[in-house]
C-alpha cells in the first residue's frame, strides 16, 4: 500500500524538518510544532486562542472555570470535553475543534517552545497561528495571476506590481538598519497603496483583501529579523515535489518517515558544510566513531549565537 500525504515544511536558516501526515488541517500543524510533546493546557494562551478564532463566549468559560487545566493524551482531552458539554454541540463554528487546537497551543506555550517565534507563511488558513507573518512573494502572486483583459487593465495591474515591489525593497532596506521614524513612514505608505481605487473591480477587491493584512504583512516592521518571503522553504520542499512527480510517494508510513527525517539531516549538514554521508551512521546508531558534534547542538549554538 502507497503512503501518500501532504509534506509541511518547518524550518529557519540554521533548520529544516520535513513531516508528511495524512491531513494538513490547522490540528496537525499545531502537532508538528509541539514536537512530540504530549499534553493539552488550558491556559492564558490558549484561552486567547480561542477568542481569536471567535469561539463562543460562554462555551470557553467552561474549559477556563473547570479545575482541570492540563490533560496527558487525546483520549483524557475528549474525555474532558465531554464532561464539558462541548464535544456534542451541534453548530457549525465546530467548537470542540476550536477547543482542541486551543488547548494544544496551549502545551506549546506551557513548553516554552515558540516564544518570541514568528511564523511566515504562504497565506494557507492551517499556519495562522501565534505570530503570524505572510509572504510578500505570494502576495504579488495574487495580483499577478488576476485575469486582464484590456490594455487598461494591463497597464493597471502592472503599476501596482511596481508599487509592490518598490514597497518590498523599501522594507528589506528598513529591516538592514530600522528606525522609528521610517517605520511610521512605511506603515503610512502600505495605507496609500493598498487604499487607492483603480476602476477594475476585481483588482480593487484585491487591494482590499491585501490591506486587511496589514498586521501580517507589515510584520517585519516590528519584527525585523524575520524573512519577508517563504521562498527558503519554497527550495526546500522542491526536492519533495519533485520525489513525488517521479515515483508517487513510499509504500510505508515508515519509509515515509524515513525520509523525511533523512532529507531534513541533508539539507541541515549542507546548511553547515558537514557532509550527509559521515552524519548518517551516527544517525542509525553510530556504526563509525564521528566527530562531528551532534546537529541538534550545533543547531542551538548557532541560534544562541545570533
Amino acid at each position: 500500500m502507497i503512503s501518500f500525504g501532504y509534506c509541511t515544511q518547518i524550518g529557519i536558516d540554521s533548520f529544516t524538518g520535513f513531516a508528511t501526515q495524512p491531513t494538513k488541517s490547522r490540528l496537525n500543524f499545531l502537532y508538528l510544532l509541539r514536537a512530540g510533546q504530549g499534553g493539552y493546557v488550558v491556559n492564558s494562551a490558549a484561552l486567547y486562542y480561542m477568542r481569536r478564532r471567535a469561539l463562543a463566549g460562554p462555551l470557553i468559560e467552561r474549559p477556563a472555570c473547570a479545575p482541570t487545566t492540563r490533560l496527558v493524551d487525546h483520549a483524557d482531552w475528549q474525555a474532558h470535553l465531554r464532561h464539558l458539554g462541548i464535544e456534542e454541540l451541534a453548530v457549525p463554528q465546530h467548537p470542540a475543534g476550536i477547543a482542541t487546537d486551543g488547548a494544544i497551543w496551549g502545551a506549546i506555550s506551557a513548553h516554552g517552545m515558540l516564544d518570541g517565534t514568528a511564523i511566515v507563511s504562504d497565506g494557507a488558513g492551517q499556519f495562522a497561528v501565534g505570530r503570524h507573518a505572510l509572504c510578500w512573494v505570494h502576495a504579488d502572486r495574487l495580483v499577478h495571476k488576476l485575469e486582464t483583459f484590456t490594455a487598461t487593465h494591463r497597464a493597471a495591474q502592472a503599476r501596482m506590481r511596481a508599487l509592490i515591489w518598490w514597497f518590498y525593497a523599501d522594507i528589506k532596506v528598513y529591516c538592514a538598519a530600522p528606525t522609528a521614524r521610517r517605520r511610521s513612514e512605511l506603515r503610512a505608505r502600505f495605507v496609500r497603496n493598498f487604499h487607492r481605487r483603480t476602476g477594475i473591480a476585481t483588482l480593487d477587491r484585491l487591494l482590499v483583501r491585501l490591506y486587511a493584512n496589514n498586521a501580517e504583512l507589515l510584520m517585519a516592521l516590528d519584527r525585523p529579523d524575520i524573512p519577508l518571503h517563504t521562498n527558503g522553504s519554497e527550495r526546500d520542499v522542491r526536492c519533495q515535489e519533485i520525489n513525488r512527480k517521479i515515483s508517487g510517494s513510499t509504500k510505508r508510513d515508515d519509509g515515509r518517515d524515513c525520509r523525511d527525517a533523512f532529507l531534513g539531516m541533508m539539507y541541515i549538514c549542507k546548511e553547515f558544510g558537514f557532509s550527509f554521508r559521515d552524519c548518517l551512521p551516527d544517525r542509525v546508531g553510530g556504526i563509525i566513531a564521528l566527530t562531528i558534534p551532534a546537529l541538534s547542538d550545533i543547531i542551538r549554538s548557532h541560534v544562541r549565537a545570533t
